[in-house]
């Protein structure tokens, strides 16, 4: 006998699948008309192009893999991995969505090329839309013993170790200094722990941890808010002494990328709090009911 695969239409027609159908839709959309007009070169070119692309690919498996009932079969938590990667795609949307139309369209802006670009822009605001409703839908209510990466915490972690992923991109140039190399060592830390925290939860591998993961997960947020605490404090000290803005001051400016890690850095020292509060609470409310 042939295994019939069956087919499960509510994986189009509810509300996630509406939103997952869109994100498809519009990711596809903002590449083709940046495809078309052949100016999408450089680093962040290159960057706008890969989101775009990987996000269609994605989606559209997830899509498939629902709407054919195939996804049980994978050996991995699909809640987990599919509110990892809504969470991630909506970053990642949001970051392309600016630096796209900041990059590459210049003013005064005419002809077929700059509408095509406008439009590629719009269709890439929708498609963070997309992703941040569907992030919305998954997102567990409190109170639900689910997938871990789609309750606050978890969604946190996706967006602290994307945030670490921006801030690898801006560092330039802190070679000689104790105190940015201090701070560049939290980055790393944070980042690597956070990264195989989502791994291992999406590969359903924490449930062979010897510890209580809750209790762990608080530690970690506590130690990880006060490493970035410090690095709050000294990245600016050691990276703007004695370096004042330079009058021309382009996109590769050094003193620009100092700026944004000095911003993300406060990003995502507000994410270990938040994420603190919320892993505490999690802890303190589940042991006492």
């Amino acid at each position: 006998a042939m295994a019939v695969a069956t087919v499960n239409l509510r994986a189009l027609t509810s509300w996630v699948g509406i939103a997952r159908l869109l994100a498809v839709l519009l990711s596809c959309l903002a590449f083709s008309l940046v495809a078309s007009t052949g100016d999408f070169g450089g680093p962040y070119g290159t960057w706008c192009m890969f989101t775009w692309c990987l996000c269609f690919a994605v989606t559209l498996l997830v899509l498939l893999l629902e709407l054919l009932e195939l996804y049980p079969a994978l050996p991995l938590s699909w809640d987990d991995f599919t509110s990892a990667f809504s969470m991630l795609a909506a970053l990642m949307i949001f970051t392309t969505s600016v630096v796209f139309p900041s990059t590459f369209i210049s003013s005064p802006c005419s002809g077929s090329k700059c509408a095509r670009q406008a439009v590629a822009t719009a269709a890439s605001c929708l498609c963070f839309l997309a992703y941040a409703l569907e992030v919305g839908l998954t997102r567990a209510k409190p109170g639900d013993i689910s997938s871990f990466l789609s309750t606050v915490p978890g969604l946190l972690k996706v967006f602290e170790a994307y945030v670490a992923c921006l801030i690898f991109s801006l560092l330039d140039g802190y070679g000689s200094k104790a105190g940015l190399q201090w701070c560049v060592a939290v980055y790393s830390i944070c980042f690597i722990v956070t990264f195989l925290i989502i791994i291992f939860t999406i590969g359903r591998c924490l449930s062979y941890m010897p510890f209580p993961l809750e209790k762990m997960l608080v530690g970690y947020n506590a130690l990880a808010f006060l490493m970035y605490l410090t690095a709050t404090v000294l990245w600016p000290l050691y990276s703007f002494k004695d370096y004042q803005r330079p009058n021309s001051c382009g996109k590769d400016c050094r003193w620009n990328k100092f700026l944004g890690v000095t911003f993300l850095t406060i990003f995502n020292l507000i994410a270990y709090l938040v994420d603190l509060v919320y892993s505490s609470r999690m802890v303190f409310i589940r042991t006492h009911t």
